[in-house]
């Protein structure tokens, strides 16, 4: 019998389910009714609802909730510093059944190899992990990147089961002014699906960028700013991530009406605020303790998720579509209990079952040895610009002061919270370094260096002691990649990331604890900031307003230019 006879006979009861969820309620998206039912399962997919079965596996899930699966839109795997594999296992119990990866990061510093990474392990991950193209790699001119991946690299990846399309289209003046390069991807890529990134645009210029195709959307951080999207024909993906938090921001537009126009993603999210926090399951409590309809966010969730990214087969608890199901202890509280991802029941032994994907670009980091004096800025003419830092958001502010001068340097301004920042190329390509300042931190001493940059992923380091800095960066490069934070010349935590200098090779517990004396250590020179190795990570992404810092200088995002 083939597996599609199975599934009938088994939807009409004429043989048992392979699996019956009895007991329980689920919630129709459709209506908005909790329908008190048993759910028949056959292989990967639901074949019954409303009525009564038999099954040979009965699961008693009475006084529980069943919900589709979620479905993380957009994010980076690599941000949340494990493998997709660890990933797999840290998030999946948390009832995220989907993840729309772009692997932007490793990408930009590997290339083709790192795409591969990525599609190699999503073939054997429990969750359905699927990857979007990465479309900008260098994101700009205006960084040093590891790769280039021009349109004729991404080519030969596109007809893979696990891929979508093309990734988030950050290079927006690249497409407003129709760069070469950005024409021939977005050409080559007409007529599926393309995923934006276009923060702040609005206008003629956003209906310009809008009519390359571009269709979703996860950078709105208002309100207004979301609806003049929506109304222009954007799906638009809600985000809270361990920095760029827009839930708050947005829960004005997630309603019954738009809801079908709505999605969440996380983008970047570590495992300790996951550990704290929750993942998906965290944004749809937080939006209902809120107010939020619960139609409006699961649907967010789920169904809608599903269809703007074109996976037809999930999203709803119905007859014939996929077996991605969250059992939870209720709406409110969204606690998943049970998950089952394409019909299995999420165990550690399910995982177990995994094949494992050799690791990459465990050599990656080649920074140049660096010393004090090489964190000296000269005293600037008039006022020096200085990137404003704020908390939970990676837009920055570009701001200027007078700074205090000791001899030809200007130096860190404690009293303003203005402390140095520096960008090092680690790629072994050039050898550039650029300094600067940066304002919001909070260090009153030390270091805290980090060879996850978007979206070049060179070394960025803040701090107040040029000595700091300079042992900072250098024990980078003695581990190969991580997170360092430096105190009166001694290393005071440290995680090593070394696969590409952006994932650990440890099981996601030991990365979650590490992080949490990371942090400690980070918070005992004074930061005020909840997630301060993000934020050093965000410095140098000079496709987010206003004012970044790059390998090759100061850039005003404004202008898309660099400084002087």
């Amino acid at each position: 019998m083939s597996q599609l006879e199975n599934r009938i006979d088994q939807g009409t009861g004429r043989l048992p389910a392979d699996i019956v969820l009895s007991g329980g309620r689920f919630f129709d998206l459709v209506t908005g009714e909790l329908v008190a039912s048993d759910i028949a399962i056959c292989g990967d997919t639901i074949v019954g609802t409303c009525e009564a079965y038999e099954g040979a596996e009965t699961i008693d899930i009475t006084g529980m909730i069943v919900v589709p699966g979620f479905i993380d839109t957009h994010l980076h795997i690599e941000s949340s510093l494990v493998t997709p594999h660890e990933f797999d296992r840290c998030v999946l119990p948390y009832g995220v059944t989907t993840a729309i990866c772009d692997p932007h990061e490793i990408a930009n510093v590997l290339g083709s190899e790192g795409i591969q990474f990525f599609l190699d392990s999503a073939l054997e991950t429990i969750m359905d992990i699927r990857v979007q193209l990465s479309s900008c790699v260098p994101a700009t001119h205006l960084e040093t990147s590891g790769a280039d991946l021009p349109v004729e690299k991404l080519l030969p990846f596109r007809a893979h089961e696990k891929v979508i399309g093309l990734a988030e289209f950050m290079n927006f003046p690249g497409v407003i002014h129709k760069d070469p390069i950005c024409m021939a991807k977005l050409e080559a890529f007409q007529g599926g699906h393309i995923d934006g990134h276009a923060p702040l645009l609005s206008g003629r210029d956003l209906n310009g960028y809008l009519s390359a195709g571009i269709r979703t959307e996860h950078e709105c951080t208002t309100a207004e700013e979301a609806l003049e999207k929506i109304r222009k024909g954007m799906h638009i993906l809600v985000r809270e991530g361990s920095v760029s938090k827009d839930l708050h921001a947005l829960m004005p537009i997630i309603t019954e009406r738009l809801s079908p126009y709505l999605a969440l993603c996380t983008d970047d999210r570590n495992p300790l605020d996951i550990a704290e926090e929750g993942h998906l399951d965290y944004m749809i409590r937080t939006a209902i303790a809120h107010g939020v309809a619960p139609i409006a966010i699961y649907r967010a969730a789920s169904i809608s998720a599903a269809k703007a990214f074109g996976l037809s087969d999930r999203g709803l608890v119905a007859p014939g579509w996929r077996a991605d199901l969250v059992v939870i202890d209720s709406l409110e509280n969204c606690k998943a209990e049970m998950v089952f991802s394409g019909g299995r029941r999420v165990t550690d032994a399910l995982f177990a079952t995994r094949k494992p994907v050799a690791p990459v670009g465990l050599d990656s980091v080649k920074a140049r040895p660096v010393n004090a004096a090489h964190f000296g800025v000269p005293v600037a003419i008039g006022e020096t610009p200085v990137i404003g830092v704020l908390p939970g958001k990676i837009i920055t502010e570009h701001r200027r002061y007078r700074l205090p001068v000791s001899g030809n340097q200007s130096t860190v301004d404690l009293g303003r919270d203005i402390i140095k920042v520096a960008v090092i190329e680690r790629h072994g390509k050039n050898g550039n370094h650029a300094n600067g300042f940066v304002q919001g931190f909070g260090l009153k001493k030390g270091a805290i260096a980090s060879t996850v940059g978007h979206d070049s992923h060179n070394i960025c380091v803040v701090g107040v002691s040029e000595d700091d800095m300079a042992l900072a960066a250098n024990r980078l490069g003695e581990i190969k990649g991580g997170f360092v934070v430096v105190e009166d010349g001694k290393v005071t935590g440290e995680i090593a990331l070394t696969v590409a200098g952006l994932m650990s090779l440890e099981p996601y517990e030991t990365v979650r604890d590490t992080l949490h004396e990371l942090r400690k250590a980070a918070y005992a020179l004074g930061t005020t900031l909840q997630e301060p190795f993000l934020q050093v990570a965000f410095l140098p992404l000079p496709v987010i307003p206003h004012l970044k810092i790059s390998d090759k200088g100061m850039v005003d995002v404004d202008k898309f230019a660099l400084i002087g």
